[in-house]
């Protein structure tokens, strides 16, 4: 076996890959005791040693993955990422670079690529984001003509809030956010024009209730389907498998005939 072969079988490995997911956690532990100035005093040495002695590890990982699978290793998006996240850590934060270091908690994010289940998630997110710009099409459709017909309805005496197009466009984001809408909003409104409930509660039954929902539906719809694909590549592979086992007993059976062949031969021998 080269040595290729063994860096990935090693890197691959279902106790490498927990022993990992368990580093990423622990790290991310330890970079939000950083943010406390009290622990920072007493332990910044500490941690921040504990924080290279990770980012080694990470970047052994990323190595053993590269060595494995050369330039093959950037066709795979998860493995772009990780190798994005574990580099903006190996950038000196000096400087102008200083924010970066601010940037190393990134590296919590590592558990979406290893934990599977949460691989499946994002994948189904990407793959909803077309369905979701039509969702977001049509929000944004409904917000500008309820911005409009707020402007020109309510903008004369509540200019704060309706004056114009953007300032309405705010003001019904926050009523579809169902944030202080009827004491903030509404009902000062309705003080100087009692029917504008007609306008303000069609408008949160659209948004807040309906068109928001879509999201949802469409997010729960894509990781459905994530997961069946995921199922269907699995049991696909399954007679596969069975097909290298029976080629695997074929190949022992042979070899046992052979072997008896031999035995049978050399006995008869004189």
């Amino acid at each position: 076996m080269s040595l290729r072969d063994k860096a990935g079988r090693l890197v691959m490995a279902p106790r490498v890959q927990n022993f990992i997911m368990a580093l990423i956690i622990f790290n991310a532990l330890t970079l939000g005791l950083e943010t406390s100035s009290s622990i920072r005093n007493s332990h910044g040495q500490v941690l921040s040693i504990i924080d290279q002695l990770v980012l080694s590890v990470f970047v052994l990982e990323i190595l053993a993955k590269l060595l494995h699978k050369g330039w093959r290793f950037f066709k795979d998006g998860w493995n772009v990422f990780d190798f994005i996240v574990v580099g903006i850590a190996l950038v000196p934060s000096a400087g102008p670079l200083t924010v970066l270091r601010a940037l190393r908690i990134l590296r919590a994010l590592r558990l979406l690529s290893v934990v599977p289940q949460m691989r499946i998630v994002i994948q189904a997110l990407l793959s909803a984001l077309p369905a979701m710009a039509s969702v977001v099409a049509i929000i944004a459709l409904i917000f500008y003509v309820g911005a409009v017909l707020a402007t020109n309805l309510f903008g004369i005496h509540f200019d704060e809030w309706f004056g114009h197009v953007g300032r309405s466009m705010y003001t019904l984001f926050q009523i579809m956010t169902l944030e202080s809408w009827s004491m903030g909003i509404v009902r000062p409104v309705m003080g100087v024009f009692p029917m504008a409930w007609i306008f303000f509660i069609p408008f949160i039954l659209v948004t807040s209730f309906a068109v928001i929902n879509l999201f949802i539906g469409v997010i729960v719809d894509a990781v459905q389907s994530q997961r069946h694909n995921t199922e269907n590549r699995e049991s696909n592979n399954v007679p596969k498998i069975e097909d290298k086992l029976d080629k695997v007993e074929k190949e022992l059976a042979e070899i046992r005939s052979l072997l008896s062949l031999k035995e049978h031969v050399h006995n008869s021998d004189p």
